[in-house]
């Protein structure tokens, strides 16, 4: 199993880059989590477009799932190019159901629904969801496969929920919009200490900090949360890749 950064930034894209996007591929499947600005022109450096089986959108905030749409038209213009294809599926939570509904392009484009009551399976992977504290409906992920766990916070305010959800991850990549001591609490977002204080108590091996701020140095970032998680930190940049492994 492999995982892809494809974009990283908090609310808009800087140039030629994306915000939140993360390929995730195993056993010939493909499946992208969040479609954000940028997302679809930056996908293509690391795989063909046609080649997603599937998308999973933790909320519709436009930094993670502008895109959506566009893949739209991606397979709209495949389809009179090639013809013969199975449509593919968008799958979200059903709690905005103007902003789901759009994500259904019959035939091209089927809209999917998942809940935190039971477990998706996608391909190779298994997706359960854990909601998160965020202005609105967003789903945190945690994704098994027989190589490894990923857990992705999604954006979120501190919540302790999160490392149990998260609990044992190979990998926690968690959203990083702050500095140590910054508060994002009342609009919904961790800074880098934070971060590392959810992947400590989930016991993670490995944690990467992306949707991160325009401002700053993104390495005070990576210092910040070492002192706090005792394992890897890493920050998101475009095409950082991770590989599962059976241990």
């Amino acid at each position: 199993m492999n995982f892809t950064v494809v974009g990283y930034w908090h609310g808009y894209p800087e140039a030629g880059e994306a915000t939140s996007g993360y390929l995730l591929e195993a056993n010939g499947y493909r499946v992208l989590i969040d479609c954000g600005s940028g997302v679809i022109s930056n996908l293509a450096r690391y795989i063909s477009v046609n080649d997603v089986d599937a998308v999973v959108l933790s909320h519709h905030h436009h930094d993670h799932a502008a895109d959506a749409q566009v893949l739209h038209y991606h397979r709209i213009l495949r389809h009179y190019n090639e013809g013969g294809e199975r449509p593919l599926t968008i799958y979200t939570h059903d709690e905005d159901e103007a902003f789901a509904n759009q994500l259904s392009a019959p035939p091209f484009v089927e809209r999917g629904t998942y809940t935190s009551e039971a477990p998706l399976q996608l391909g190779p992977f298994q997706f359960t969801f854990t909601k998160s504290d965020h202005p609105v409906p967003t789903y945190a992920m945690r994704v098994e496969h027989t190589d490894g766990t990923l857990f992705y916070t999604a954006d979120t305010g501190y919540m302790a929920e999160l490392a149990e959800a998260g609990k044992d991850a190979d990998l926690f990549v968690a959203e990083c919009s702050l500095y140590a001591g910054q508060d994002g609490s009342h609009i919904g977002h961790i800074n880098s200490e934070e971060a590392a204080k959810l992947a400590e108590q989930a016991n993670a091996k490995q944690l990467l900090l992306t949707h991160l701020p325009h401002f700053g140095n993104h390495e005070d970032l990576q210092t910040e949360a070492s002192k706090v998680f005792s394992g890897t930190v890493d920050v998101a940049v475009s095409g950082w890749t991770f590989s599962f492994t059976k241990s």
